[in-house]
């Protein structure tokens, strides 16, 4: 004899939308709160998520590591100084000069590690090798306290994580370093926190491409 299976289509239709319903339910209830806080309260939430979301992208391990490429031209920048906005940074500055420039945050964990290295690498050529930082996406408070506490003396600039500057150099993440030559070509990039090695090297790289 025929048994008719208890399982059939019409009994998991029903199934599933019995456990639909409650996730039905919970998205109903969340858009009625989210209306409910009205337009200011909601711009401002959004904004506080958009924040999150970018500091989560810019320092999301990119893979770390460093890329020799073909020779690509660097786009100038003219930026505020961290802790003086009127003062204005330029890559165009420093026209005919070897540059490195490195992309960092007070909130970044490997800028920890990193620069502490950049500003007693910058310190011991004594200004030879030229070095601007762009500080992103940070707090100027808390951005002048950890280039102080470092021994930063390079110049360093700021910019918000939807700077041109960032889009420009399209950028991984954070830490971020580009060795400029003196025609201002990137030949060297490293993402990820650069070490005294690849400091060197790249050092060396760039100024030779001066001559």
């Amino acid at each position: 004899m025929t048994q008719t299976p208890t399982g059939g289509p019409a009994a998991q239709a029903s199934a599933g939308g019995q456990a639909a319903a409650p996730r039905a339910g919970a998205a109903q209830r969340l858009a009625h709160r989210l209306l409910g806080l009205g337009p200011v309260r909601l711009t401002a939430l959004m904004a506080v998520v958009v924040g999150i979301a970018v500091i989560v992208i810019l320092s999301f391990p990119s893979g770390g590591g460093h890329q020799h490429t073909p020779a690509a031209p660097a786009k100038n920048f003219s930026l505020g100084a961290l802790g003086d906005p009127g003062q204005r940074i330029t890559l165009s500055s420093l026209a005919g000069r070897p540059v490195i420039v490195n992309f960092f945050a007070s909130w970044c964990v490997p800028c920890r590690k990193e620069t502490p290295l950049l500003a007693r690498f910058y310190r011991a050529r004594h200004g030879n090798v030229k070095i601007i930082g762009i500080d992103v996406n940070d707090q100027a408070s808390s951005a002048l306290a950890f280039i102080r506490r470092n021994g930063v003396t390079y110049p360093v600039a700021t910019e918000p994580a939807t700077g041109t500057t960032i889009i420009d150099y399209d950028l991984p993440g954070l830490p971020a370093t580009f060795f400029l030559d003196s025609r201002h070509r990137i030949v060297k990039r490293v993402y990820g926190a650069v070490t005294q090695a690849e400091l060197t090297s790249g050092a060396t790289l760039i100024n030779e491409r001066a001559k």
